[in-house]
């Protein structure tokens, strides 16, 4: 499927709410977090242009799922050392090992099911972390009611992942035509609520 003047637009708009991100940062975040709030955020930056330039056939090059890898863990990451201290450790380490396997499972060529299970495992924590964290403590008082808006970027960035992992595997819940075509708008609204969130946080 050719990427339309439309998509473009929804990507260009992606990409200047990431850059904008990424100049502002998050108010009051320590370094490590501000770090991996800038990665995630200038990997979308860099993932919406290559969009644009090179069109939907740039999701077929393994280089890409391992790039975009760096999205929902870089997040997740800044979000459990920012409100869960006592687990930053055992989460960092999940994050390096994480980001490790996919890393060997994408280049090293395997026939078997392991490259999507391994995928889908680390997406699946670091995706369920974006989303439940920012939900649970907005509803439980420690804070703001915006925060939760990066809860519903998690259940986008989720969605899309699921969706592209499974069309990757061959097992696509929709067909290859309508996920390209709802891509950029999900892309669009998962950074606009990513950048509301943590600017009302």
């Amino acid at each position: 499927m050719k990427i339309t003047p439309f998509d473009r637009i929804l990507l260009l708009a992606t990409g200047l709410l990431a850059a904008w991100q990424v100049a502002v940062g998050v108010n009051g975040a320590e370094a490590l977090p501000m770090i991996a709030y800038t990665v995630a955020f200038g990997v979308l930056l860099v993932a919406g242009l290559l969009l644009i330039i090179l069109g939907f056939d740039v999701l077929e090059s393994p280089i890409v799922v391992i790039v975009s890898t760096l999205i929902p863990l870089s997040l997740s990451l800044g979000l459990v050392w920012e409100h869960l201290a006592a687990y930053r450790t055992v989460y960092l380490v999940f994050v390096i090992v994480g980001f490790l396997a996919i890393l060997l499972t994408r280049l090293i060529p395997l026939r078997n099911k392991l490259p999507v299970m391994v995928l889908a495992f680390v997406h699946g924590i670091a995706g369920l972390t974006i989303f439940l964290l920012p939900i649970i403590w907005s509803l439980t008082g420690r804070a703001t009611h915006g925060f939760a808006l990066v809860g519903i970027g998690g259940a986008l960035i989720g969605v899309g992942g699921i969706l592209l992992a499974l069309l990757k595997a061959g097992k696509p819940l929709l067909s290859r035509l309508t996920i390209l075509k709802v891509l950029p708008i999900l892309l669009l609204l998962m950074t606009a609520a990513f950048v509301a969130g943590f600017a009302l946080a």
